[in-house]
């Protein structure tokens, strides 16, 4: 083979190996941790500031979304309109909320948006 024929060869080569690699895109996990507050127990008061903490131990290397947003349920209904905390890192495993002047209850929950969405247990929302 001449060097022309020899550089053709190893730049069809070169370009097969990129062309392969480039066809198995990196693995991304959905991740949808554990809510740690509120839990069960937990009585908010409205106006109040708290906490929602979630385990970040168990998080893929490679994750789908890791901007977060909280936000209330009610019976299992989210409030998308009026976000609790967002622009956050799901890998923070915290932040920190005002509770909304909502009508006092037991059927709240709280929901982790980024990756996945997922739900607190219920908890309960007092008056001042």
């Amino acid at each position: 083979m001449t060097m022309n024929n020899l550089t053709t060869v190893f730049l069809f080569s070169l370009l097969s190996v990129f062309a392969l690699v480039s066809a198995f895109p990196i693995r991304r996990d959905v991740w949808d941790p554990e809510i740690l507050s509120p839990n069960s127990s937990t009585v908010w008061v409205i106006g109040q500031t708290y906490n929602v903490t979630w385990n970040t131990s168990d998080h893929p290397v490679n994750i789908t979304n890791k901007i977060g947003k909280v936000v209330l349920a009610t019976n299992y209904i989210q409030n998308y309109e009026h976000p609790l905390a967002s622009n956050f890192s799901v890998l923070d495993g915290t932040v920190a909320i005002t509770v909304p002047d909502v009508e006092p209850g037991s059927d709240y929950s709280i929901v982790l948006m980024g990756d996945s969405g997922n739900y607190s247990p219920n908890f309960t929302i007092t008056s001042a």
